[in-house]
């Protein structure tokens, strides 16, 4: 059964150094959480807390409304109602692949075993390599089969540690699809560690930014990339860049691309500078347009390009365009502005 999950004000270091500090969020049964962060922002460290692999130091972490952590208790990992998958599968080399799915259930009786192991190899689409060896199997593959042995013992909560790291591009696209489907379908609470804002954003439901042992913000993917709260978050999440602008009072900001209302007016003071975001889809190509911008670089994605732009103030933005225009570099295009979320961050936040 899907389990809650209840983190408050963890707290944890190595030695005299703080690697978490005091955190907390929460997930309702059944809701895939991320935390995302560059390396040694100590995200490991609280999935190794929540695995009960770390004791706490402070704060304490629930799951399925039971304290299993905290500087009081501390329940051993295998009687947490947890399942992990790792980057690096720790299969099993010498067992099948329906043997190594079959590991956590050696409590089970053999035939409820047996049924149980058709069944997530079923769900993960992997019922022809019952009898494989991982060695015969590709990546991609034995992921899923770590992924189905996590399941197989029906864990409240499922915690993957960088479980794409190892795989190629595509393939890191492609699982993280199919694995928020089968975690859907099994109906399990999850919580999955990464850097790759891409696999976060097709995975989970809700994403934590980690910085320096903290969250930043914990939001929808969309909010994240759209209404960023901090200036690392905006830094973080997605292409963007920030242009210089003015105050002029009612949340209203003067730049070189013209004026433009803010989300955020509350925080500006009149005549103050402010940072605003701009994302490569704020930036329209518009011939008519009375701002001008010369194509420093471009990069083509099938569909569309985007190109790295030169203001006249020396600037430079990044701005998506349909691949049919085609311009060269040092062409001078028209550009205009077109946000729907204006996002300002006081100027002095860049240092």
């Amino acid at each position: 059964m899907a389990a809650s999950v209840d983190v408050r004000d963890l707290t944890h270091a190595y030695g005299a150094t703080p690697v978490v500090r005091g955190m907390s969020f929460s997930l309702a049964p059944g809701v895939i959480g991320c935390l995302l962060g560059p390396s040694g922002c100590g995200k490991t460290t609280v999935l190794r807390c929540l695995a009960g692999f770390e004791p706490v130091q402070g704060g304490s972490i629930a799951i399925g409304g039971r304290v299993v952590s905290s500087t009081d208790v501390r329940v051993a990992p295998e009687a947490r109602g947890v399942g992990m998958v790792f980057q690096d599968y720790a299969l099993f080399p010498h067992l099948t692949v329906a043997r190594n799915v079959a590991f956590g259930l050696r409590r089970a009786a053999p035939d409820e075993a047996g049924k149980r192991v058709d069944a997530m190899l079923e769900l993960v689409g992997l019922s022809q390599a019952a009898h494989a060896y991982p060695h015969e199997l590709s990546g991609g593959q034995q992921q899923r089969v770590a992924l189905a042995r996590a399941l197989a013992p029906q864990p409240g909560l499922l915690l993957l540690d960088e479980p794409f790291s190892n795989l190629d591009v595509d393939l890191r696209a492609r699982l993280s699809v199919d694995v928020r489907e089968i975690l859907k379908a099994s109906g399990t609470t999850a919580i999955l560690v990464t850097h790759d804002q891409h696999e976060a954003f097709a995975l989970a439901d809700e994403i934590g930014v980690m910085h320096r042992g903290a969250i930043e913000q914990w939001d929808s993917a969309y909010d994240l990339y759209h209404q960023p709260r901090t200036r690392f978050v905006a830094d973080f999440v997605g292409q963007g860049v920030f242009l210089r602008g003015v105050a002029i009072g009612r949340g209203r900001v003067v730049t070189e691309l013209g004026e433009l209302a803010t989300d955020n007016p509350a925080s500006m003071e009149e005549g103050a500078s402010v940072d605003l975001l701009l994302r490569p889809d704020d930036i329209v190509h518009d011939d008519a347009s009375p701002w001008q911008a010369e194509v420093l670089g471009k990069a083509f994605r099938g569909a569309d390009f985007v190109y790295t732009l030169g203001l006249v103030s020396g600037t430079r933005v990044l701005s998506l365009v349909p691949s049919h225009h085609d311009h060269a570099i040092g062409e001078r295009i028209g550009i205009r502005l077109a946000i729907d979320h204006v996002v300002a961050f006081p100027a002095a936040a860049a240092a």
